[in-house]
């Protein structure tokens, strides 16, 4: 394995990273812009509200995205034991 491998790896690696979180982080993004931005119209300092709804929308994601994520992982996973199997022999 020559360091062009190592770094393909790593790369992919977070690649992978990335793209599993990006679908929940923009979602959180969204719905804790969405909640300031009502919270500072209606004047409501709870910050509980927030983290709840950041919460249900975090679940609902998982939900709807959870079997995508996870065959992408699991591409991942299989890949990368290819590789270990590849340099094994």
């Amino acid at each position: 394995m020559n360091t062009d491998m190592v770094l393909h790896l790593g790369r992919s690696a977070l690649e992978t990273a990335l793209l599993l979180s990006a679908p929940v982080l923009g979602v959180t993004l969204l719905v804790g812009v969405l909640t300031a931005m009502f919270q500072a119209v209606t004047s409501i300092k709870d910050q509980t509200l927030g983290m709840v709804l950041k919460l249900l929308a975090v679940g609902v994601t998982l939900l709807l995205a959870g079997n995508w994520m996870m065959q992408v992982a699991i591409k991942h996973a299989l890949t990368m034991f290819q590789y270990v199997a590849a340099v094994g022999h």
